[in-house]
């Protein structure tokens, strides 16, 4: 018996993994060629379950303004903002992030997962209620434990459960808080946010979006699911996360609230943690500035994805709800979801298996993520796969139907 056997079920599980000859926590890549291409046991392998959306990874831009940083500033800060002082970097970093998204107020934290364990601790409290969509990101539980303020989950993208929850409210003390995902992380659907801002408004709550997988892929500007609904200005807080459209680490939030800055007091997770090196904030900042002035690489990722997920619809596979660049594959149960994915690596694509407890409602998932780096003839590679091994292991009754990519 040891301090661990606590964790006994869970290490049962993934005892069963590692039995099957499948263990995604050491998995390990021989080699990154691109932001599309790996070698995997000394296979060259389509990449696709990066989350690296507009393919800036190896961007010779951005990799060369954090080699220029690095070289200049050194290679980390060795401390927080609050003991070891500010950089120019990072006041830049958040005058840019401000100003992208129309706000008076920003602030850089080392990860995305600190952003939410940050701000959604330092927002509320005891006293407070916090409605959470019952599928959200670990970070946001994980920050709303941190906050001690009471949670209440609501089903997932219902404004309907959410506005009865927040009027059974009506006459106790404290704020609320809504609390919801752009683009949700496992089957990549959309939060209904004109509704849930209807609802917000009409409760006198607040709202925060966690853009983490829709910023610089949703709306006109690449601002995220509350620039395309149309509801910025409901909006009071939005988070997201670097380390996905922006190919590198960190998180942010931005708020027009005029006491925004005591969070940097107030925020633990702010306060404690190194802050980001040089050179992961000067490529921050070239990417930030791609999204802006290169539209194509989102008009590109889009089109991508929905090439992906037209694709595996006409082959039979059941997808998520809708075409984004999360594109996932409900499996009917773990041991088929495993041997899907062992084969699919075995053949040259790497993507994503998801299962209980990281999925809502124990669902076990092939998750895609696709990237606007990935090219027509990869994605139907990986189409081609996907029907071969759905062919060897019973999916097609009558044989797949016809990809996207062969019409």
């Amino acid at each position: 018996m040891t301090i661990l056997a606590k964790h006994a079920a869970l290490k049962q599980a993934y005892d069963a993994l590692k039995e099957s000859g499948v263990d995604p926590a050491h998995l390990k890549f021989d080699a990154i060629l691109s932001p599309t291409e790996g070698v995997l046991n000394g296979r060259r392998t389509i990449l696709m379950g990066t989350n690296n959306y507009l393919g800036l990874t190896f961007d010779p831009d951005c990799i060369e303004s954090a080699v220029d940083a690095t070289r200049s500033q050194g290679t980390g800060t060795t401390g927080s903002r609050m003991a070891n002082g500010t950089y120019m970097g990072h006041s830049a970093l958040e005058t840019a992030l401000a100003e992208f998204y129309g706000r008076k107020q920003c602030m850089v934290f080392s990860t995305g997962y600190q952003a939410n364990l940050g701000v959604l601790s330092s927002l509320v409290g005891r006293g407070d209620h916090l409605m959470l969509d019952a599928d959200s990101h670990a970070s946001i539980y994980d920050g709303s434990r941190l906050g001690q303020a009471e949670v209440i989950r609501f089903r997932h993208n219902s404004p309907d459960d959410l506005y009865k929850r927040l009027r059974r409210l009506e006459g106790a003390p404290g704020d609320r808080l809504i609390v919801v995902e752009g683009i949700y992380s496992m089957l990549g659907d959309t939060a209904p946010l004109k509704e849930i801002a209807a609802v917000k408004r009409e409760t006198g709550a607040y709202l925060l979006v966690d853009e983490a997988h829709s910023m610089g892929v949703l709306g006109e500007t690449g601002r995220g699911l509350a620039e395309a609904a149309g509801v910025e200005a409901d909006v009071d807080f939005i988070v997201g996360t670097f380390s996905k459209s922006l190919g590198s680490v960190g998180g942010f939030c931005v708020s027009d609230s005029p006491d925004f800055d005591i969070m940097r007091i107030v925020c633990r997770p702010y306060m404690f943690t190194a802050s980001l090196p040089p050179g992961v904030v000067a490529s921050t900042l070239t990417a930030l500035h791609k999204l802006q002035t290169e539209p194509h690489l989102r008009h590109t990722l889009m089109r991508n994805a929905q090439r992906l997920y037209d694709g595996l619809q006409r082959l039979g596979f059941e997808t998520g709800p809708e075409p984004n660049p999360i594109v996932a594959v409900p499996m009917p149960d773990q041991e088929t979801a495993v041997i899907f994915w062992k084969m699919l690596i075995e053949a040259g694509l790497y993507l994503n298996l998801a299962v209980p407890p990281a999925t809502p409602n124990n669902v076990r998932l092939l998750r895609t993520s696709i990237s606007a780096a990935h090219t027509f003839a990869q994605i139907d590679t990986a189409l081609d796969i996907f029907a071969e091994v759905g062919r060897q292991l019973g999916f097609f009754v009558e044989g797949p139907r016809r990809a996207a990519g062969a019409l």
